[in-house]
């Protein structure tokens, strides 16, 4: 299930998950915007350019703004959310599809990773994304699980969240690379997951880096994609709720993500965060399409 007959390239299926959960308010009375992030990427034609199929989309419960008892916004809607989601994703690679998933916030990385990990014995996780998104409920300001989503799936943080498997977390903490950070985490640091930072990218070049990875997780049957639209730079993406000063620019995410989306092994990618609410001229989600689609057609 992880390569196209005689070595062609898999066929993409694209799936809306227009999720908002993990994330706090941005204002009283307000709902994070991240919601109507794939309808502006189709808007924008992402689907018809890349060649993919529709794969739908999987409606999210309601938005609400009380912390549950495990310390996380909303923990019980995203972990509903996350097995609906990830029988979808499941679907699609039961079709040797690559699955482009539409979000939504970080948060959705868990029913991805819950759907991917059903077709492979060992699932590896590339994680691109501007921020650690290592916090722990007691280390999180937002109690948000967009924050806290690695975390939760390399099996740290309340179980409603972390153990949505049965037989261990999504994801082992020695299958994952973290790609693009600049706000750092001594948390994330510790732990013994591998970070080429910002500036570890710039220093090998885009293609060099998607290299290592690929040969990080070369004993992985599959791996998952997560880019969370933060890792960009931010005169390019400022259509995000956690702003941070520097970043990729779209040329250098467009060649790594064709690099590692190219291996047989890749099962999937998902794309997080970018606000349209932020962007009310839509000159940013019409750049970011155009970016998502060099990135991701076969």
């Amino acid at each position: 299930m992880l390569s196209g007959p005689l070595g062609a390239p898999r066929p993409r299926a694209v799936l809306d998950a227009p999720s908002n959960l993990g994330l706090a308010p941005p204002a009283p009375g307000r709902e994070p915007g991240t919601r109507r992030m794939p309808e502006v990427l189709r808007w924008n034609g992402l689907r018809p350019r890349v060649g993919a199929r529709d794969a739908g989309r999987v409606e999210a419960p309601p938005y609400g703004t009380e912390v549950h008892s495990s310390g996380i916004r909303n923990a019980e809607a995203i972990a509903a959310y996350a097995r609906a989601q990830a029988d979808v994703v499941e679907s699609i690679l039961i079709r040797d599809e690559l699955a482009v998933v539409l979000g939504g916030d970080c948060s959705i990385l868990l029913g991805n990773l819950l759907g991917a990990r059903r077709n492979v014995d060992r699932l590896g996780l590339v994680f691109l994304d501007g921020h650690s998104d290592f916090a722990t409920p007691e280390r999180s300001s937002t109690h948000g699980a967009a924050g806290m989503d690695l975390a939760l799936a390399v099996g740290r943080g309340p179980s409603l969240l972390s153990a949505l498997a049965p037989d261990g977390p999504l994801v082992d903490m020695g299958s994952v690379v973290h790609l693009g950070m600049r706000e750092e985490d001594p948390e994330l640091r510790a732990s013994g997951i591998p970070v080429l930072d910002l500036a570890e990218i710039e220093r090998r070049g885009p293609r060099d880096t998607a290299a290592e990875v690929l040969e990080r997780l070369g004993a992985h049957l599959g791996f998952w994609v997560h880019v969370d639209a933060d890792v960009l730079d931010d005169t390019v993406m400022p259509a995000v709720d956690s702003r941070v000063p520097g970043g990729l620019s779209y040329e250098a995410l467009v060649e790594m993500l064709r690099s590692l989306l190219a291996s047989p092994r890749a099962l999937g990618v998902e794309f997080t965060i970018y606000d349209p609410d932020r962007d009310p001229e839509g000159t940013v989600g019409r750049a970011f399409t155009s970016a998502l689609v060099e990135a991701i057609r076969p």
